[in-house]
């Protein structure tokens, strides 16, 4: 995955931490000449500007006058190590704050003095409200009242009204609850970062000469070989050349248990070797490795808008407005209508301008929204968006492909039996002879099923569609299918009842014979994976229909649907027929995902609400075409990709009835008069840390669980 700092045209903003300052750039940039595309990523707050150099600067420059600071990644990076300048600006705001208070209470009431306080009033608002006076007056000037606006104009008004004390103060406390909101929001936007640090910078790899070297991982081309040792990382994806050991993928595929290696077993970077030393050939470049893929499709992720932030955008857009024109209507009407004093009204008009912040309600949504992404890809579930994440909840069915999905996707030899009393330990060593010479499915079913060395085979051939022949222990066999058996006129009654009881439970059967008639039959199927059965079941229980679909012929679907405990399963469908499928179970429950590979089942995929991609790990092609990637071929990931979604839905909402909740409340207590600045200002902050931590649950239960 290639970084941000490698990509041309990118900056850093420090103070973008919000979808408000998003949409605050959009609006300023984007109308420019020459500007073909803005890419933001939250993230890491940064923004990639597609357009020639004569239009960047143009936007750096407008973005710049909005009270924003563009820096280009690494030199933003340089500047990250001086963080606590900011922290200690703020320690000294909020000491000359204190200071500002403390006057106001115990100094006499002199022109001295409250100059003196006024001027001490006015260092902390400078120290704690910079940039955020930068921001409000140039939203002003271009007629937006965002976040900055409200407390540009509420700071200022307290001070001018002779409210310097608690100006000082609310800015100082303002500052500060956004510095603690960015740092618990980043815990939840850096959740999968963590991921970057798991893959080691460097690996031994194999030189021309033979020895072993220390290389970056950065450096090491496709194909080398590269080894781990017991304990250490992976530090690229690869397929084991040599070695047996377990490996733990937790960070990769979301498995609690250690996968056992062996040559031709694939390794992914940043997982942990277990035991055993292993040497492997490298399948892609750290940056293509199937961990940065992952990285980069949530980041992807969490810079895109669900359904219910962008709700949430459009209400405060309206509802900041709203309550401005309301604070304002509090600060004149009740003086003329009412009789009220000019300065206690304009007061009550400042607190509610600091009560009617929305930040809490803007950020419940992305926090919430971000909480899920990552807990889900702790869990090995890679949901490509926030749009996935919200809809999943309302699946009401599921299609399932069979092969690699319900099933194992590898043939295994199942059953066997001599046939006309042959002796069982020769036909198994003839067939294994004739199986390892070819390289169908079911040949290596039956080879890799019996053990022992196989014997010399002359004048062996392919019987194209039918099998194979060749000449064992001097007689001549074939081991063949159903259909070059009857060709051979060697069947019989109780062979073909003892063929049809197969079939009908969905397995491939092949036959050994010579000239004099058939020698044995072996049964090989795809094996229902061992998980398949309860992940179905989870489905039902969650009230959603799980329906099989599968190219594969109508009596081995049946067989493994009755296997998998599934009431539908369809059989014989070519790309097209399950296409109408989908259609089809759409208008029947409603809305519908798809299950597949992302390569045959691609129309089905783009047709379903959401298109599941099973056993993603390494796999391009999945990772591109479905909506979730299940990265650890777990059937089971599906109902808890539903489960989380759920949840996820519910904390939205959840956030978004406390934000609105607590400012309603203030709300009426600032119109009565029974509310002060500092009571507005906490009452912002608290709101927003409150739906943060109840945003950060969803990642604190995938921790848990993990």
């Amino acid at each position: 995955m290639p970084s941000t700092a490698e990509e041309p045209n990118t900056f850093r903003i420090a103070t973008m931490d919000c979808t408000v300052e998003e949409s605050e750039i959009r609006r300023l940039v984007e109308p420019i000449a020459g500007i073909r595309g803005l890419h933001f990523r939250l993230p890491q707050r940064t923004v990639r500007i597609d357009a020639g150099d004569d239009a960047v600067a143009i936007a750096l420059e407008a973005i710049r006058k909005a009270g924003f600071v563009p820096e280009p990644v690494a030199v933003a990076a340089l500047h990250d190590h001086g963080a606590g300048t900011g922290h200690r600006r703020l320690a000294a705001a909020l000491v000359f704050a204190l200071a500002a208070e403390g006057l106001a209470f115990l100094a006499p009431d002199t022109t001295a003095w409250r100059v003196a306080g006024m001027g001490i009033a006015a260092i902390a608002i400078w120290l704690a409200g910079l940039e955020t006076y930068a921001r409000g007056l140039t939203a002003l000037r271009h007629g937006k009242l965002n976040i900055n606006a409200l407390m540009s104009v509420a700071v200022t008004g307290a001070f001018v009204i002779g409210q310097w004390p608690e100006a000082a103060m609310v800015m100082a406390l303002y500052a500060i609850a956004e510095l603690i909101e960015a740092r618990a929001v980043d815990r939840a936007r850096n959740a999968i970062k963590g991921l970057v640090d798991l893959a080691p910078d460097d690996a031994e790899v194999l030189q021309a000469d033979g020895s072993w070297r220390r290389v970056k991982a950065s450096d090491i081309a496709v194909g080398a070989v590269a080894r781990v040792k017991p304990g250490e990382r992976v530090a690229l994806d690869g397929v084991v050349t040599r070695g047996h050991s377990s490996i733990n993928q937790a960070p990769v595929t979301g498995e609690s248990i250690p996968v056992d290696k062996e040559p031709g077993s694939l390794v992914f970077a940043g997982t942990v070797n277990e035991h055993g030393e292993l040497d492997f050939r490298v399948t892609a470049a750290a940056s293509h490795s199937t961990l940065a893929r992952i990285i980069h499709a949530v980041e992807e992720a969490q810079g895109t808008r669900a359904p219910t932030q962008r709700f949430v955008d459009r209400f405060a857009a309206i509802y900041t407005p709203a309550v401005f024109a309301l604070a304002l209507a509090v600060a004149v009407l009740p003086p003329l209508l009412l009789d009220w004093a000019w300065l206690a009204a304009i007061y009550k008009a400042l607190v509610l301008l600091v009560i009617a912040c929305p930040c809490a309600l803007v950020i419940s949504t992305p926090v919430t929204v971000v909480s899920g992404l990552a807990a889900a890809a702790r869990r090995g579930i890679l949901i490509k968006g926030g749009t996935y994440l919200e809809s999943a909840r309302l699946l009401k069915a599921v299609a399932l492909d069979k092969t690699g999905t319900l099933t194992e996707g590898k043939p295994k030899l199942v059953a066997f039996r001599a046939w006309q009393q042959a002796d069982e330990a020769a036909v198994k060593h003839w067939a294994r002879s004739l199986a390892v010479r070819s390289d169908h499915p079911v040949s290596r079913a039956i080879a890799a099923g019996i053990e022992g060395a196989p014997l010399d085979v002359d004048t062996f051939k392919a019987l194209v569609g039918r099998g194979v022949e060749g000449v064992v222990d001097g007689r001549t066999m074939v081991l063949g299918n159903h259909r070059l058996i009857q060709e051979r006129n060697q069947t019989d009654p109780a062979l073909e009842a003892e063929l049809s009881a197969h079939e009908a439970q969905g397995r491939t059967v092949t036959l050994l014979a010579d000239a004099r008639g058939v020698l044995a039959l072996f049964a090989v199927a795809d094996t229902l994976k061992p998980g398949s059965l309860d992940a179905v079941a989870q489905l039902q229980k969650m009230g959603v229909t799980p329906v099989m679909l599968t190219g594969d012929n109508t009596a081995t679907a049946q067989a493994v649907g009755r296997a998998a405990g599934l009431g539908d399963a369809r059989g014989g469908l070519l790309p097209q027929d399950k296409l109408d499928a989908i259609r089809e179970m759409q208008q029947r429950y409603g809305p519908t995902a798809m299950t597949g590979d992302g390569i045959n089942d691609a129309p089905a995929l783009a047709r379903a609400d959401i298109g599941f991609a099973m056993g993603g790990a390494g796999t391009d092609t999945a990772m591109e075409a479905a909506d979730v990637v299940i990265m650890n071929d777990d059937l089971g990931r599906i109902a808890e990709t539903i489960r989380l979604s759920r949840r996820t839905h519910a904390v939205l909402w959840q956030n978004i009835t406390l934000a609105l909740g607590i400012k309603s409340v203030f709300f009426v207590l600032a119109v009565f008069g029974s509310a002060t600045m500092w009571m507005a200002v906490f009452a912002d902050m608290g709101a927003s840390l409150l739906v943060v931590a109840n945003g950060l649950r969803l990642l604190r239960r995938a921790e848990a669980s993990a």
